[in-house]
C-alpha cells in the first residue's frame, strides 16, 4: 500500500469535504488496485466515525474519545500507548493490541479511567501508521513452518517464511537475516515475510554499523529528487563581509554538517553578539518536492565517524562555508548588557566571509595559555590577529551559561564514553534538540560557546515569530514533575546525601545536579536525575523551555541556526526569510513611516496584516496537517538510534573481557537484582538476584537498595563492586554479571528462615527468582 492512514487523515481538511479525485491525487493514486484500497481504507475509518461521506466527497471528523499515541511495548507482552498530547500514558493488555506493534502509531480508545496508582486503560482502535516494515531475526523452524523470529523481544510475534528461505537456516547463529513484511498479522492469520539479505554478526564495526542501520531502516535511504536550487537573492542583503567571524569546528568528520558562524563587537556597556545561520531555505522552494523530501528526512544522524545527512548532496555543498570565501546566511545581531542580559535583537539576510576556523586545539592552548605570554602556541598561530575576540568569547559565554543555569537549565555530568568507533557521536550537538538536559562541556570546548550562543539565538526567534503571531515550529520543554523530583531526592537522602530542600520540602532539577555534583556517586545519581527529566519537543504553540532556560510570562523558543541537522530550522527559516522579504511594513503605501520588522522594536506596533492569506496559508496547512508530530517521531527515532549505537559499541568493547573481573559502580538497583557499570566504556550489565548465592536479599525500594537477611551486606546505588563479566550479547545489548564477594564469605547453606521485620518496603528472593 502507497499511503498509511495517517497519511489519508492528513490530506481530509476538518472544515470542509475533499472530493475523492482530488484526494487520489493527493495520495498519488493512479492504479485501480490502489484506488480500490483506499475505497476500503475510506469505508472502514467510517465506521469508527473517523470520516463522513457525501456527495461532495469526504470530510475528517473529530472523534476525541480516539487519542492518537505511539505504543511501547515490553518483552513481558504489556504496553503502554504514549500519547500526542502528552497526557497521562494509557496501559494496553495484550489482549486490546488489535495486532498493533511497538513503535505503532495507533489511535486509542480508554476503557478505564486510571486512579491514583494506576494508569488508565484502553484498547487499539485504529494503526495510523506501522512503525515495522521490516526487522532483524533469526530462521528457524517452528512446527513444521518456517519462521523468523525477531531479535527485537519487544514486537511479540513470529513472521512466517516461505520455504525457500530454508538457505537462511543458522544453527551456529553466525549471521541474522533482514525480514521484509509483506502482510501484517490480520484476524487469525500470522504476519509473513520473505529474507532480504543475510548479515554477519562478527563482521567488524563496518557491519555493526550496518546491522544497526538496517534494523532502523537506514540502509536504503530515499534518493533526493532532482530540483534545481535557488541563488539567494541579493537584493537588500546587509553586506557583512567585513566582520571577523569565526567557524567553531567541534566535529571532526568531514561530512558534518556546517553549523553557525560567531562575531563578538564589544559596545558601551555590552556586546553585540552575532550569530550567521547558514541560508538553507532561501535556496528550495516552500513545498516544493526538495522541501517535502527535507520533511521526511527530518534529520541528519551521526552515526560514528559517518554521518546521514539531512540536505541533498548539492544543497549541502551550496549552503557550506569556506574560509575567505562570501556565503548567504541569515544573520541575527544580539545585543547584550554587561551582565549577559538580552536586551535587543535584530535579524537580516546577510552576506558573511568567515576569517578562520577554530577546534578545540585551539581553544584548549588559549585556555592554557598564561596572561600577558609573549609566546603564542602553534595553535593559535593562525589566529593570532583573532584571539582577543575569541578570549572575550570564552568570558562571554561563561556568563551565559552561567545565567542559563540559575533560570533552571540542567548540565550533567553523563558524557559519551571514550570510545574509538563512537567518532562524532561522542561529541553533543551545539542545540538543545531532544534531552531535556545538556552534556556538561568544558569552557573552552567548540560546541560550549556555540551552545550558548545559538540558544540566544533561537530564543531571540522564537520571541519574535510569537510576538508577530507567525505560524512557526516553537521547541519546548516543560520542566520535570516535582513527584518525580521528590522520589529522586529520597533516594538521595537514603544515600546520606546532603541537600537543601525549600520552604515546602522540594528540591528543583538545578538543585539536585549542583548537589549530586558534589558527592562520590554523582554519576549514578545524576543517570537517577536524568530519567525523571521531559524530552524536548516540537509544538505549534509557544512554551517553557526548561533546558535553555526559557521560563516567565510569555516564553518562546523556535529553532533556526542549524539548518543542517534539523528540518524545524529550515522551516522557520523558511518564514524567516518570508517575513524579511514579503512583509508589511505599513499599513498602507500612504504611510511614509514604517516600522522595523526585522527587531524586536516593532512589537505591539502592528495592528495591520503582516503578510498576505496567499503566502502563509501554506505554512498553516502544513502545521495542521501533522507535520510537528511526524518531525517529533524523526526526533525520538534518532534518539533510539543513538542509543543502539553506543549500546553497539560499549557491547563490543565488552567482547573480549568475557571471564575478567573489573570494578565498577552500581547505577541501579531493582527488585531482580542491580545494574552495573564498567569503566571506560560505562558498558552496563545486570547482576541478577538469582546469582547471590551468599544469602536471601530483601528489596527496599524506598532505599534504594537490596539487603542480605542474614549478614545484612547490601548494594545500593553509587556502590563499588567487582564483577566478572560472564556473557555479552551485542545483538541484544545484553551484559550478564557476576559479583565477586569478598573473602570469607560462604554460600548460603539454605536457610529459609522468615524475613526479619523492617520498616521499609522489601520483596523476598523467592519471588525475586521468579521475577
Amino acid at each position: 500500500m502507497k499511503f498509511t492512514v495517517a497519511d489519508l487523515l492528513d490530506q481530509l481538511p476538518a472544515g470542509e469535504p475533499l472530493p475523492i479525485a482530488k484526494l487520489q491525487k493527493a495520495l498519488g493514486l493512479s492504479g485501480t488496485d490502489d484506488k480500490t484500497t483506499l475505497q476500503i481504507g475510506l469505508e472502514a475509518l467510517g465506521k469508527l466515525g473517523l470520516v463522513a461521506h457525501s456527495d461532495d466527497g469526504i470530510q475528517r471528523c473529530d472523534v476525541p474519545e480516539l487519542i492518537p499515541a505511539r505504543l511501547r511495548c515490553s518483552s513481558k507482552g504489556f504496553c503502554f500507548a504514549l500519547r500526542e498530547d502528552g497526557g497521562e500514558d494509557i496501559y494496553i493488555r495484550d489482549h486490546q493490541l488489535n495486532h498493533a506493534w511497538n513503535g505503532d502509531r495507533v489511535l486509542v480508545k480508554v476503557t478505564r479511567e486510571g486512579g491514583r496508582r494506576r494508569s488508565p486503560e484502553g484498547g487499539v482502535q485504529c494503526i495510523l501508521e506501522r512503525h515495522t516494515t521490516s526487522l532483524l531475526a533469526q530462521v528457524e523452524h517452528q512446527r513444521e513452518q518456517l519462521v523468523a523470529l525477531p531479535l527485537d523481544d519487544r514486537l511479540l510475534t513470529a513472521v512466517q517464511l516461505p520455504e525457500s528461505d530454508g538457505e537462511y537456516l543458522d544453527p551456529e547463529h553466525n549471521s541474522v537475516v533482514e525480514v521484509a513484511i509483506d502482510r501484517y498479522p490480520v484476524a487469525q492469520f500470522a504476519p509473513q515475510g520473505h529474507v532480504a539479505r543475510r548479515l554477519p554478526i562478527h563482521g567488524g564495526e563496518a557491519a555493526d554499523l550496518d546491522l544497526v542501520l538496517t534494523k532502523h531502516r537506514l540502509n536504503q535511504r530515499p534518493a533526493a529528487p532532482r530540483a534545481s536550487l535557488r541563488s539567494p537573492e541579493s537584493k537588500d542583503r546587509t553586506d557583512l563581509t567585513g566582520q571577523n567571524a569565526l567557524l567553531l569546528r567541534g566535529w571532526q568528520s568531514k561530512e558534518a554538517p556546517d553549523l553557525a558562524a560567531v562575531c563578538l563587537e564589544a559596545r558601551e556597556e555590552g556586546w553585540t553578539l552575532w550569530v550567521h545561520a547558514p541560508a538553507v531555505a532561501e535556496r528550495l522552494p516552500f513545498g516544493g518536492s526538495l522541501d517535502q523530501w527535507l520533511r521526511d528526512q527530518a534529520e541528519a544522524h551521526c552515526v560514528g565517524r559517518q554521518w546521514l545527512p539531512l540536505l541533498s548532496p548539492a544543497l549541502g555543498k551550496a549552503m557550506g562555508w569556506t574560509t575567505g570565501e562570501p556565503q548567504a546566511a541569515l544573520s541575527v545581531a544580539l545585543e547584550l548588557s554587561a551582565t549577559g542580559t538580552l536586551e535587543h535583537y535584530r535579524f537580516c539576510r546577510s552576506l558573511v566571509k568567515p576569517v578562520a576556523e577554530v577546534d578545540g586545539a585551539a581553544l584548549a592552548a588559549l585556555a592554557e595559555r598564561k596572561p600577558k605570554s609573549r609566546t603564542t602556541p602553534a595553535a593559535l598561530k593562525p589566529l593570532k590577529a583573532h584571539l582577543e575576540q575569541l578570549e572575550q568569547l570564552l568570558s562571554l559565554t561563561a556568563l551565559l551559561r552561567e545565567r542559563r543555569l540559575e533560570r533552571g537549565s540542567i548540565d550533567l555530568q553523563l558524557p559519551m564514553p571514550p570510545i574509538e568507533s563512537l567518532g562524532d557521536l561522542a561529541v553533543p550537538p551545539p542545540d538543545a534538540a531532544t534531552q531535556g538536559w545538556m552534556v556538561q562541556l568544558p569552557a573552552h570546548a567548540p560546541m560550549a560557546v556555540l551552545r550558548e550562543a545559538l540558544l540566544l539565538a533561537d530564543r531571540a526567534l522564537g520571541e519574535h515569530l510569537a510576538a508577530l503571531q507567525l505560524p512557526a515550529i516553537f521547541a519546548v520543554n516543560p520542566p520535570a514533575e516535582a513527584s518525580d523530583l521528590n522520589d529522586v531526592a529520597k533516594a538521595a537522602l537514603a544515600l546520606e546525601i546532603p541537600l537543601e530542600l525549600g520552604e515546602e520540602g522540594h528540591a528543583s532539577a538545578g538543585e539536585l545536579a549542583a548537589a549530586f555534583a558534589a558527592t562520590d556517586r554523582c554519576r549514578p545519581l545524576q543517570q537517577q536525575l536524568r530519567a525523571v527529566l521531559k524530552p524536548v519537543s516540537l509544538a505549534t504553540e509557544t512554551g517553557e523551555h526548561a533546558v535553555a532556560g526559557v521560563t516567565g510570562e510569555e516564553p518562546a523558543l523556535a529553532p533556526w541556526c542549524c539548518p543542517g541537522l534539523h528540518y524545524a530550522d529550515i522551516w522557520n527559516q523558511h518564514l524567516l526569510t518570508l517575513l524579511l522579504t514579503e512583509g508589511k511594513d505599513r499599513p498602507s503605501v500612504r504611510h511614509k513611516i514604517g516600522v522595523d520588522l526585522a527587531s524586536d522594536a516593532c512589537h505591539g506596533a502592528i495592528d495591520w496584516p503582516l503578510l498576505p492569506n496567499s503566502a502563509i496559508a501554506p505554512f498553516q496547512e502544513g502545521l495542521a496537517h501533522g507535520l510537528v508530530q511526524r518531525l517529533n517521531g524523526r526526533r525520538r527515532f534518532g534518539t533510539e538510534l543513538e542509543g543502539d549505537l553506543l549500546a553497539m559499541a560499549q557491547a563490543r568493547q565488552a567482547e573480549p573481557l568475557v571471564g575478567q573481573v573489573l570494578p565498577g559502580i552500581i547505577s541501579g538497583v531493582q527488585s531482580y537484582g542491580f545494574f552495573v557499570e564498567v569503566p571506560p566504556s560505562n558498558v552496563e550489565g545486570l547482576v541478577h538476584v538469582s546469582s547471590l548465592k551468599d544469602d536471601w536479599y530483601e528489596y527496599r525500594s524506598r532505599q534504594n537498595r537490596l539487603v542480605g537477611r542474614k549478614n545484612r551486606r547490601t548494594y545500593m546505588l553509587g556502590d563499588a563492586v567487582e564483577v566478572e563479566i560472564q556473557k555479552v550479547d551485542a545483538l541484544r545489548h545484553q551484559i550478564d554479571l557476576a559479583v565477586q564477594l569478598p573473602e570469607g564469605y560462604d554460600e548460603l547453606a539454605g536457610d529459609n528462615d522468615a524475613p526479619s521485620t523492617a520498616d521499609d518496603t522489601f520483596t523476598p528472593v523467592a519471588v525475586l527468582n521468579e521475577a
